[in-house]
C-alpha cells in the first residue's frame, strides 16, 4: 500500500534574497528548509548591489542579518555550488536529485587566505561581472557567505595547485573533489531562481564591444567599495574619470527583438547611478535618455530628487545607435522625441540598461516541468511555486513580499 506521509521540509532553489527570504520564513515557522544555491555564497544579485534605493543604504546590512537567521537555526541545511539535477513526485512527496560541483575546499576552511597567497595564476572574476581578476584560490567576496575560500578546477594536477594545498595548515584542501549527487525527501519546492543580466552583446547598435560602454549591473560593481575599482567610477579605457555620462535607459527592454517587457527596476537603477556619479565627481554631468521614466509608488519622490539636480539632464529618445568617436569616446547617435533635433552627442562613458532576463531563458533549470510564460518567467499555478523574479522582474522590496508568500503557499502544500 502506497505511503501517505507527507513530508514537511521544503526546499528551496535559489540562495539570492528571495531564495534566503523564504527558507528563513519557513525555518522560523517550524519546517525543515534545505536551501540549495549554484553559485560558492548565498545572496545573489543583491549581494553584488553597492546600494538599495532609495534610501541608498548598503545591501550588506540586510544580507547579513538574514545571513545570521541563518546560522542560528538549526532548520535550514545549506548547499553551496549545487543544483537541482531531477524531482520526482509531487505535492508532499517530492524526490529532488541534488547535483553538487567541486569548491575544492572543506567545510573547515577558516577564510585565513594562505590558499590565495599561495596561488600564482588568476581567473575573471565573477562577482564583479568578469571586470577584473582574481587567484585561482580566492574568497568570492569580502561578506561572503559561507566564509569559505574556492579553488578553481584549473590548478587541480598541477604544482600549483599542489603549492596551494600545501599552504592550507588545517587540510581543507581537497583537489580531488569530485561532482556528486544525493537525493531528499520534500513536501514542497519553492523555485526562487532569480534572473540574468540580458547579454548587452546582443544589441548590436549599441557597441558593447567598444571600452567605455558598460551595463548597469557593472556601473554598479564600479561604484561599490569591493568592486574592481575600489568604489572609484572609473572609464575602462584609461583609468580616468568620466566627466560625461550617459544613462541610455530600456537597453533591449520594451523591444520585440530583445526583451518585449519591462523589467521594472532599470529606471530607478539609473537614478541611483546618476546619484553615484554627482556623489564622486562635482563637475559631472549625467544625461539620461529614455523612453519613459517608471517610478512606483513612493519611489516617486526619489526620481524627483534626482531631476532636481540641474547637472542631471533628462533626453526623451531611444539612442539609434552608438558610434566610436575620438579618444575613446562613445557618440550617441538618434532623435529627440520632444524637440526633433537629431543629435550625435559624445560621452566619456556610456551605461546601457539592459533589463532582468529570467534564469531559465538560457536552460540553467533542466529539471523544472512547470510552466513558464511568454516570456520565460515561472507561472506559479497548481503545485508549482516561485519567489522573487522567478515569476516576474520586481524589485528586493517586492521580491521579499513575494518570498514570504511563497513561504506560506510551501507550508500549505506540505500540509494539506
Amino acid at each position: 500500500m502506497e505511503s501517505t506521509t507527507r513530508s514537511r521540509t521544503i526546499l528551496v532553489v535559489g540562495g539570492g534574497i528571495s531564495g534566503i527570504t523564504t527558507a528563513v520564513e519557513a525555518a522560523e515557522a517550524g519546517h525543515d528548509v534545505v536551501l540549495v544555491e549554484k553559485s560558492p555564497t548565498l545572496g545573489g544579485r543583491v549581494a553584488q548591489l553597492n546600494r538599495y534605493f532609495p534610501k541608498l543604504c548598503h545591501p550588506t546590512c540586510g544580507l547579513e542579518i538574514n545571513f545570521q537567521r541563518i546560522k542560528k537555526s538549526r532548520r535550514i541545511k545549506v548547499f553551496t555550488m549545487a543544483t537541482v539535477a531531477a524531482v520526482k513526485g509531487g505535492a508532499g512527496g517530492y524526490t529532488v536529485t541534488v547535483k553538487t560541483s567541486p569548491r575544492h575546499v572543506k567545510p573547515n576552511c577558516t577564510a585565513c587566505g594562505d590558499c590565495g597567497r599561495a596561488a600564482t595564476s588568476e581567473i575573471a572574476n565573477p562577482f564583479n561581472y568578469n571586470m577584473d581578476k582574481v587567484k585561482a584560490a580566492y574568497l568570492p567576496h569580502t561578506m561572503a557567505f559561507p566564509m569559505r575560500y574556492v579553488i578553481d578546477g584549473s590548478v587541480a594536477g598541477t604544482p600549483e595547485g599542489e603549492a596551494i594545498k600545501a599552504a592550507c595548515k588545517i587540510g581543507a584542501v581537497d583537489l580531488d573533489e569530485k561532482e556528486e549527487t544525493f537525493d531528499v525527501e520534500v513536501g514542497a519546492v519553492v523555485w526562487a531562481t532569480g534572473w540574468r543580466p540580458y547579454p548587452a552583446e546582443k544589441l548590436t547598435a549599441y557597441r558593447y564591444d567598444l571600452p567605455n560602454v558598460i551595463t548597469n549591473v557593472e556601473m554598479e560593481r564600479l561604484a561599490s567599495p569591493d568592486g574592481p575599482t575600489k568604489g572609484k567610477i572609473l572609464r575602462p579605457s584609461d583609468g580616468q574619470a568620466p566627466k560625461k555620462i550617459a544613462l541610455i535607459q530600456c537597453a533591449g527592454s520594451r523591444d520585440l527583438n530583445h526583451l518585449a517587457y519591462c523589467s521594472r527596476i532599470c529606471c530607478l537603477a539609473s537614478m541611483k547611478h546618476a546619484a553615484y556619479v554627482r556623489e564622486q565627481l562635482a563637475d559631472a554631468v549625467v544625461d539620461v535618455y529614455y523612453i519613459d521614466l517608471r517610478a512606483h509608488d513612493k519611489l516617486e519622490s526619489f526620481l524627483l530628487r534626482v531631476k532636481d539636480d540641474p547637472q542631471v539632464r533628462f533626453v526623451k529618445s531611444k539612442p539609434a545607435r552608438i558610434d566610436p568617436g575620438a579618444g575613446d569616446n562613445p557618440i550617441l547617435c538618434g532623435e529627440n522625441t520632444l524637440t526633433r533635433e537629431v543629435y550625435a552627442e559624445p560621452y566619456d562613458l556610456v551605461v546601457l540598461a539592459t533589463g532582468m532576463q529570467p534564469s531559465t531563458a538560457e536552460g540553467d533549470m533542466p529539471a523544472f516541468d512547470g510552466d513558464l510564460d511568454d516570456y520565460g518567467f515561472i507561472f506559479p499555478e497548481g503545485e508549482t511555486i516561485s519567489a522573487g523574479v522567478a515569476a516576474g522582474p520586481l524589485d528586493v522590496s517586492m521580491s521579499v513580499q513575494s518570498a514570504t508568500a511563497a513561504a506560506l503557499k510551501a507550508i500549505r502544500a506540505t500540509m494539506a
